[in-house]
């Protein structure tokens, strides 16, 4: 490891300083410039050595690799070790390598079998397990609350703060990805063909279509699977599907109703392939997988690789099973049975790359957009506090593992990793590692990923991330180094509404807590107990990691494409 040690500046004498509260904070701070002490209780010295673990930095430093990129844990044996491996690689395959991201929608932490669900909830999952168990699950992997945002984060390599993209656009709002810059774009620049299927979301005007930000060609849709479905469905919105009027205005609204196709020999328009309502949505998850099966297949024989972004329908609601699929998982719900395809699907294109020979080549990252949807049953599950919509872990935490057969080594990591390190990662696996995204992006724009191919690729790789950075609408809501993660703006999920599932965008948000609200996730995943005063060293190394990234948002301004009350 080639790991610093805090020393120096905020993080030397001024933290022991702010430590020294009581006499035994002042001796343990001593000992830091190496005069020996004991350490114990008021019942007599210990013999206990003590442990340090794998991904837990809280006493380090990360390093500034370039001004507008979040600073890193660099590991320089891992790194040499992961760019070995890709160098022999490329040496016998005779490209970079192939990049898949396959990403449900709405799935909690704990619907795959992988993370505890699967069979033991109702709706097994033999291909998202197979691959995890030979691959590395991420099970500190975290999304945004909410779907576009989230996307966005995954193309650009920024928090929502940065892109803009706050809440999802609905309903034909203007707003989208339009003017970012995204690492489809930057893989295009390197020698990548990219493709684009399923569900989009990133805006639908015309700077914003999948064209325009980086896709070769794309084949989906551009919005929600409930704004093809809800207001059409007699039981779930009779006031509009029973009312001709009303339903008529539906059909007017200024989004897109189809499943298109778009392609970068057009810039303008998306070409409508048919309407989505309640028929054809049984099929769409099918249709896309056939366009993915189709375009890997494809790229066989092709001397460039390949990118694939394959966002699935499944399971946002409105689920409507195919009909090979209604009642097909032990649970019987739409959204069980929406599992149950996604990894048929999944296992689909695995099986697609083994036998066009690309499966040694490709590396697969399989997440959700964000936790399970509780406002609206059947849905996901979660052992995390909260949903959907909250930045509480169970609105961000995600069921995520990366497999690369022959590439990495079976494990599980609690290792922190953010979606946004995808922009990053991805960038890096295509031959311009660390520091180098910057060229990708103007220099009045921050990277909050993180460039974390070592990690993933050294047999016993540690995370490069140090913190995470969690946001909730237009808020910096909280912080997490290792176990430890401080709340600043939380939503109270019983705030407003008494009965049913509250949170998600029905609960209050609370724009300032108490001070020292600060979780340990491994002695308290519901968070529901605040230990910020009994271990005061721990929260103030986090609020000053706090203080750090306020001073980032003053250089790199939050912006606001789509956001909340009427922006």
């Amino acid at each position: 490891m080639s790991l610093n040690p805090v020393r120096g500046g905020l993080w030397g004498k001024a933290l022991v300083v702010s430590l020294c509260m009581t006499a035994a904070l002042c001796l343990a701070a001593a000992s830091a410039h190496g005069e020996e002490i004991t350490r114990g209780s008021v019942t007599g010295q210990t013999t206990a050595k003590g442990y340090d673990h794998p991904n837990q930095y809280m006493h380090l430093r990360p390093q500034q690799i370039a001004p507008n990129m979040e600073p890193v844990m660099q590991h320089l044996d891992q790194e040499k070790q992961a760019r070995q491996k890709l160098a022999d690689l490329e040496k016998r395959i005779g490209k970079k390598p192939n990049i898949l991201i396959f990403i449900m929608d709405d799935v909690g932490w704990m619907d795959p079998g992988f993370s505890g669900g699967g069979e033991a909830v109702g709706n097994p999952t033999p291909n998202m397990d197979r691959l995890a168990q030979n691959g590395l699950v991420l099970t500190s992997a975290y999304s945004t609350p909410s779907c576009s945002p989230t996307r966005a984060t995954i193309h650009t390599g920024q928090t929502p703060l940065h892109h803009g993209l706050l809440r999802p656009p609905m309903y034909g709002e203007p707003g989208g990805l339009d003017g970012a810059a995204t690492f489809p774009q930057a893989l295009q620049k390197l020698g990548y063909v990219t493709q684009g299927v399923g569900k989009w979301h990133m805006g639908e005007n015309q700077g914003s279509l999948p064209q325009n930000v980086g896709y070769d060609d794309y084949y989906g849709f551009l919005s929600v699977s409930d704004m093809y479905t809800e207001w059409r469905d007699q039981y779930f919105n009779p006031e509009i599907a029973l009312s001709p009027s009303r339903f008529a205005l539906m059909k007017k609204m200024p989004f897109n109703h189809n499943n298109v196709h778009c392609s970068k020999s057009d810039k303008k328009q998306c070409r409508d392939v048919y309407e989505i309502n309640l028929t054809t949505i049984t099929n769409l998850d099918q249709d896309w997988a056939g366009y993915s099966e189709k375009f890997i297949r494809k790229m066989a024989g092709s001397d460039k690789p390949f990118y694939l972004y394959h966002a699935t329908r499944a399971c946002h609601f409105d689920n409507y099973p195919n009909s090979t699929y209604a009642g097909k998982s032990p649970a019987r719900t739409v959204y069980s049975d929406g599992m149950v395809e996604a990894d048929d699907i999944l296992g689909r294109l695995v099986k697609a790359l083994e036998e066009t020979g690309q499966l040694d080549n490709t590396i697969i990252f399989f997440t959700s957009d964000n936790g399970p949807e509780c406002e609206v049953p059947p849905h996901g599950r979660t052992p995390f506090r909260g949903c959907k919509g909250s930045s509480w872990e169970g609105g961000v935490r995600v069921p995520t593992f990366v497999y690369w057969k022959g590439m990495i080594k079976p494990r599980r990591s609690d290792g922190i990793f953010d979606l946004a390190d995808l922009f990053n990662t991805a960038i890096s696996l295509a031959g311009a590692p660390g520091a180098q995204a910057a060229q990708f992006v103007p220099k009045t724009h921050y990277i909050d990923g993180i460039d974390q191919t070592s990690f993933l690729l050294a047999d016993q790789g540690e995370s490069n991330r140090r913190s995470r950075i969690y946001t909730m609408n237009q808020f910096f809501s909280g912080l997490r180094i290792d176990e430890f993660k401080t709340n600043f703006i939380v939503q109270l999920q019983k705030a407003i509404y008494q009965k049913g599932y509250t949170g998600g965008f029905s609960g209050a948000i609370v724009t300032a807590t108490g001070g020292v609200t600060m979780n340990n996730l491994y002695t308290d995943p519901q968070e529901d107990v605040s230990i910020g005063i009994r271990h005061i060293p721990m929260a103030v190394i986090m609020g000053a990691e706090a203080d750090r990234y306020r001073q980032v948002l003053k250089k790199y301004p939050p912006v606001t494409k789509i956001g909340f009350d009427g922006k």
